[in-house]
């Protein structure tokens, strides 16, 4: 029912009389502005009284549990009095009321930027994707799970409290009555906490860091005597608890509630189609190997093998040989001109051996069976003398071949060498 001044980007107003101002949110929709927040800075020289107006009274209309926990807290909460506050407004959220009321007529500033990257927003939006996808593997760690205790004493003591005394509370019931209790307790303190976060660490440090110290240390000693979770029930249960702290981070850490659903919703497919995406790539891999050529693999020969591959290419490559001399496109005399036996080249043709008789005769009578055997023996020997002084065979090698380069070759060497 008061007419209240409406907040725009930039804006600096200084006023002395009480006075209420607002700001309306942009309904238009930008992606830019998804870590987006603008910061309300309100200073004077005296002290004055911040006061939160909410346009929700009834909570019981609250759509969402968050807003009906915010809704329970504004209503306990009480007004601020102090020379400096600082409201930080998201982006596509509600529309933001507050009322100023200075205690004296002296003036007072009020303020509006807006910061394109909250790193706070951005910070728990990372939290929240990196918690999500690695919470079946922090589940397990014994150093996660001694940390996530710390923080939970810390932040929500009567709920570690609680559960550290789950033991001695016989009926479920009443566990839960009193553990929706302590969370609804934990979440007013939290938000109070957070309000007046600046203010406690400037006046009341040294109680801060007590606290903290206190309360950690008593945390870890009591998971520690606990110890980390075995059973998979439990661990399973971990794992969810870690989810769905994952799932209010990045609700948390963005402006635009849409695209927290979405990167919700794609997290959670993702999750669900880790599964089949693993049987599809072993069976790509299965596929990929039966199809793939196999590696040549080479196979020595034996002597045999080799002499009978030998004779077997060579009749082949005969064969060959005359039936491209046969072909009425081979330029016959001109190959015969350039022969000096016309005759046997015309019998190779026809289907004569390639050898004569005399031949294969002087052949057989100079690299024989016995000619092959004095050849093998005298290898042998020459090997055993190379390998008892295989310098001086070389030196004298050397100096022979210096001072006979045209010297005789006896008969074994002449048929090794042919």
């Amino acid at each position: 029912g008061r007419n209240c001044s409406f907040l725009q980007e930039m804006d600096v107003i200084q006023k002395r009389e009480e006075n209420c101002y607002c700001y309306v949110q942009n309904r238009t929709i930008h992606l830019q502005y998804i870590w987006s927040t603008l910061q309300v800075r309100v200073n004077s020289r005296e002290i004055f009284r911040f006061e939160p107006i909410s346009e929700q009274r009834n909570c019981g209309n609250s759509e969402t549990v968050l807003e009906f926990a915010a809704c329970v807290v504004q209503i306990f909460w009480k007004t601020e009095t102090s020379t400096e506050t600082f409201l930080s407004i998201k982006q596509y959220g509600k529309d933001v009321c507050f009322r100023i009321e200075p205690f004296k007529t002296e003036p007072y500033t009020v303020s509006v930027k807006r910061e394109m990257l909250d790193g706070k927003l951005l910070g728990f939006f990372l939290t929240g994707i990196f918690l999500f996808h690695f919470a079946n593997t922090l589940s397990r760690n014994t150093n996660f799970f001694y940390l996530s205790g710390i923080i939970l004493g810390v932040l929500a003591l009567l709920v570690f409290v609680l559960l550290t005394l789950r033991r001695f509370i016989p009926r479920h019931s009443t566990f839960w009555i009193l553990m929706s209790g302590c969370w609804m307790s934990s979440l007013y303190f939290i938000y109070c906490f957070k309000e007046n976060m600046q203010w406690l660490w400037s006046e009341h440090r040294s109680y801060l860091l007590g606290y903290f110290l206190a309360v950690g240390m008593t945390s870890f000693a009591i998971c520690y005597q606990h110890g980390p979770l075995t059973t998979e029930p439990s661990v399973t249960l971990f794992t969810w608890v870690i989810k769905l702290t994952a799932f209010l981070l990045i609700y948390c850490g963005v402006t635009i509630p849409e695209v927290a659903y979405a990167v919700i919703a794609a997290s959670l497919c993702s999750s669900s189609l880790r599964y089949p995406l693993s049987v599809a790539s072993h069976l790509g891999r299965k596929m990929k190997n039966h199809f793939k050529p196999k590696k040549l693999v080479f196979k020595f020969l034996t002597e045999e093998e080799y002499q009978e591959q030998g004779e077997r290419e060579t009749a082949r490559a005969l064969e060959e040989l005359c039936s491209f001399c046969r072909n009425p496109d081979f330029p016959s005399w001109l190959a015969v001109s350039k022969l000096q036996a016309p005759h046997r080249f015309a019998g190779f043709v026809l289907g004569s051996p390639h050898i004569s008789a005399a031949e294969t005769e002087a052949h057989e009578q100079e690299y024989g069976i016995w000619s092959f055997l004095l050849e093998e023996q005298l290898s042998e020997t020459r090997a055993e003398d190379e390998q008892d002084d295989p310098d001086s065979s070389s030196h004298e090698g050397g100096e022979e071949d210096e001072g006979e380069p045209h010297g005789q070759i006896p008969f074994p060497y002449a048929a090794e060498l042919l």
